[in-house]
């Protein structure tokens, strides 16, 4: 079961965040400070918290400016949504729903006052008295004409039964529970009575049966997949592992039920359940037992439990310590190794990093960065294998203390994570979202407190500050890209390198085409400025082609001169160069037309097919743009490119593999 969409209302800075949509593994938010990252985090963990969340408060949780409404009783808290969220389900889940209702997807929603409701979206509606009144009543007149009570027989009529049965029945009352099953008791009891060639009355028996079935199947399936919903997991500060832990004392507090989770017991409890052990179980095994020469066993029984430890303690040492590798990537020549140790000792178990001279120091003498690392794997590891292995994590500001570049790497292990428990995670860091992630951004910005915090799908802010993140993730790549790749296609904007990236994957896993993965694709924002990006990186002694759109601002860049001499008129391509059926005018996504058209509706509700198949010379972002309030080319590639994860190059229309086959192959044959 993963989120799809998620919309939050009524929580601290969040009047209403508006629905947006969550990505199948990890989601990306990020904004300035005090946009709502956090609380947005806060309100979706409380869909359904682990043990121990502090439940909702009206007086704490509802927005303070709007607070007067509780009091006042104009907004009542058991009716005052607070979290939502839409779950698309898998195969298993599929398998617990009734026949009809198998494309149906679940919807979860929690109120300020605790409670919860959901139902299921997309299946048949569960019905009212009023819904199927009129067919019962008049399938009761068929079968009272077909009625005859036996000889000396006082038998009510069919129709007189089903009175009985619905007096005091209320036209809003739903068909479920008793009131279903009695109803459905009437009708096997009148089936012998429906005449077998009347097949109006036939078909309407099966249809009464099947809308009377609705009510109780959909709540039975509710319930079964009201116990597969995932649990939500805020780590909002990752408790720090402490580098000297006395085991008889954290074993008191947890007795005494006075631990000092806020600061460092969460982090040692997490560790001692990594290893598998209590507190008082290694403290109990810190205490060597007298020799007794009447039991040997006893000794030996100890030795055992010694040797276990010291097993477990080994087995945990290497799982963290690859996991923390894989991140740290430690420079061994400068005394950066990163081994981690345990050691238990009498009463203490003690946290070492050894480096490179084989010296052990304590947790507390490394970085605060390691440190964070160390916590952050422990926590997880033991959280993942408890109550929360079908978890939803949550993370806000994760590697805040991490070195820009080992940021780089954590994001790859929130990659990883996510691919077994969905992700969503806060940041303010460049580093931590990919140059081809931005289709799992989603901008978050308060533009003042009347409206609230807002959440944004596309692109876009009215706040420049809520997309400093996404320019310098993409600044930072480009510099990265343009002295490092000898190879170079510079496209026009970003849009044009999602559809060349995402193509070229797909056509690379199918067989159709190779795009020579030494080339670096270099979006330069405006077809204006492609002439810049060639000219630096062709002084550069690099390799330099360019696609252009051909449209009029890709028609004058492929004029200038100093484009045609840098380039060649090899290097320089157009995309009207490469449709199988000319457009004028064509751009990037004219190469993707009918796929687009589809991706467009299904995705984003944009329906343009009929305009689309009757000018079929026309540009199709224009189509768009006229047909469509509120297009965004950013938008429509984002979707693509979130559709190309899930299908393959068989999916594209026969034409648009052509097109694409001969673009690819015409520019590697430019940069060859």
């Amino acid at each position: 079961m993963r989120i799809k969409k998620i919309h939050v209302q009524n929580y601290r800075s969040i009047v209403d965040s508006e629905e947006f949509e969550i990505d199948k593994n990890k989601t990306i938010l990020v904004g300035p400070n005090e946009a709502g990252k956090t609380a947005l985090l806060q309100a979706i963990q409380h869909l359904n918290p682990p043990s121990g969340v502090k439940p909702l408060s009206a007086l704490r949780d509802y927005p303070r400016s709007r607070y007067s409404k509780i009091t006042t009783g104009e907004v009542d808290p058991a009716e005052t949504k607070v979290v939502e969220a839409e779950f698309e389900l898998d195969d298993d889940e599929r398998a617990l729903l009734p026949e009809g209702m198998k494309d149906a997807s679940y919807v979860l929603w929690r109120n300020l006052d605790n409670s919860t409701g959901h139902r299921l979206e997309g299946a048949p509606v569960r019905k009212s008295f009023a819904d199927i009144n009129k067919d019962l009543l008049r399938l009761a007149a068929h079968v009272d004409s077909q009625f005859t009570a036996a000889e000396g027989s006082s038998e009510s009529k069919p129709s007189e039964k089903l009175n009985v049965i619905t007096a005091d029945w209320k036209t809003w009352d739903p068909i479920l529970g008793e009131k279903a099953k009695v109803l459905l008791a009437w009708l096997d009891a009148v089936l012998p009575f429906v005449d077998e060639g009347n097949e109006k009355e036939e078909a309407r028996y099966d249809s009464l049966k099947a809308a009377i079935g609705i009510g109780d199947a959909r709540n039975s399936a509710v319930q079964a997949l009201r116990k597969r919903v995932p649990v939500f997991v805020l780590f909002s500060n990752y408790f720090r592992v402490r580098p000297l832990i006395h085991l008889k004392q954290l074993a008191a507090r947890i007795a005494n039920s006075t631990l000092d989770e806020e600061r460092f017991d969460y982090g040692n409890v997490c560790l001692l359940n990594l290893l598998g052990f209590t507190a008082a179980e290694l403290s109990e095994m810190g205490t060597a037992p007298d020799p007794d020469p009447n039991n040997p066993e006893a000794m030996e029984t100890y030795r055992e439990k010694l040797d276990k430890r010291q097993y477990q303690l080994n087995a945990a040492e290497v799982s963290l310590t690859r996991e923390i590798r894989s991140v740290w990537n430690p420079d061994e020549s400068k005394g950066e190794a990163a081994k981690l140790r345990l050691r238990a000792d009498g009463q203490y178990l003690k946290v070492t990093v050894e480096d490179d001279l084989g010296v052990e120091v304590e947790l507390d003498q490394r970085s605060e960065g390691f440190q964070w690392l160390v916590s952050f794997f422990v926590v997880f590891f033991a959280e993942a294998e408890g109550d929360h292995k079908n978890a939803v994590l949550l993370l806000d500001e994760p590697g805040m203390s991490l070195h820009a570049l080992k940021q780089r790497e954590f994001r790859k292990t929130i990659s990883r994570l996510a691919a077994d428990n969905q992700t969503i995670y806060s940041t303010h860091s460049p580093f931590l979202v990919g140059p081809d992630e931005l289709d799992l951004v989603r901008v978050v910005e308060m533009a003042n407190r009347e409206t609230g915090t807002k959440v944004h799908t596309s692109v876009t802010a009215n706040d420049p500050a809520a997309l400093l993140p996404l320019q310098e993730a993409l600044g930072y790549d480009l510099a990265q890209s343009l002295f490092t790749q000898k190879q170079n296609l510079v496209l026009e904007g970003l849009t044009d390198y999602w559809y060349v990236d995402a193509v070229a994957a797909l056509l690379r896993d199918s067989g159709d085409a190779d795009l020579n993965e030494k080339i670096a694709l270099v979006p330069s924002n405006t077809a204006g400025k492609v002439v810049y990006f060639a000219t630096i990186l062709h002084a550069q002694g690099f390799k330099v082609a360019a696609l252009l759109d051909s449209d009029s601002a890709g028609d004058q860049a492929a004029k200038q001169d100093t484009l045609v001499h840098t380039l060649g008129n090899k290097g320089i391509m157009r995309t009207k160069d490469f449709l199988v059926s000319p457009v004028k005018s064509a751009e990037v996504e004219d190469m993707l037309r009918e796929t687009l058209i589809d991706v467009a509706k299904s995705h984003c509700g944009w329906d343009v097919a009929t305009v689309a198949a009757k000018q079929k010379d026309r540009p199709l972002v224009d189509i768009f743009e006229s047909e469509i309030k509120g297009f965004s080319k950013y938008r429509l590639a984002k979707a693509f490119v979130r559709w190309s994860r899930d299908h393959t190059a068989k999916d594209l229309a026969s034409d648009e593999r052509e097109q694409w086959k001969k673009l690819i192959q015409a520019v590697n044959s430019a940069l060859r």
